[in-house]
């Protein structure tokens, strides 16, 4: 189940001022996000990263805290930040039943998913389908026999969820290649 070309590379374009304050394409980082699998096929892209609110563009601040984060992964969600990822997901694969203590927006981009809730209930998600993932339990399913998903989520943390007096805390039931979050 190579991933190698399954799907298009992804071409990433971050934009900058020069010293006359007129846009440009920054040289600071490659024009491509790259893929990495774990150990169930799943693969990640961190294609970009900030922290704090409102984000500091000054200087390139915001560049300089991305670049960490390239050297360092954060996890799943950034304290005071967010995160753009990058998710392709093989044929006949699902990831493990997860929660994260952040607001996620899950978008398809290629192929389609199954996205399955503790409760039973399930939406098939098509290419431009979005999720606004809300702190619940929840797995995401390829069903596929041939063709590959990738979707794009943009996930930023959120205060821990309350619901009928009991706190929902992140729940990863150990996630190939994904560590707790910041």
């Amino acid at each position: 189940m190579a991933h190698v070309g399954a799907l298009p590379k992804i071409k990433r374009y971050v934009t900058a001022h020069n010293k006359e304050g007129k846009a440009i394409f920054s040289d600071k980082f490659d024009d491509e996000s790259t893929m990495k699998p774990n150990d169930d096929g799943i693969a990640f892209a961190l294609s970009y990263t900030t922290k704090g609110f409102p984000v500091s563009m000054d200087d390139d601040e915001d560049l300089q805290v991305y670049d960490k984060y390239l050297n360092s992964a954060p996890g799943l969600v950034v304290s005071g930040g967010t995160v753009l990822r990058h998710v392709d997901i093989p044929p006949k694969t699902a990831c493990t039943m997860h929660r994260t203590v952040s607001l996620d927006y899950g978008a398809v981009i290629e192929g389609e998913v199954e996205l399955l809730l503790d409760s039973g209930e399930k939406r098939i998600m098509k290419r431009g389908d979005v999720a606004i993932q809300r702190g619940t339990m929840h797995q995401w399913i390829n069903n596929s026999e041939t063709e590959w998903t990738r979707m794009l989520f943009v996930l930023q943390e959120s205060k821990p969820l309350k619901v009928a007096g009991e706190t929902f805390g992140e729940h990863l039931a150990g996630m190939a290649g994904v560590r707790s979050s910041d």
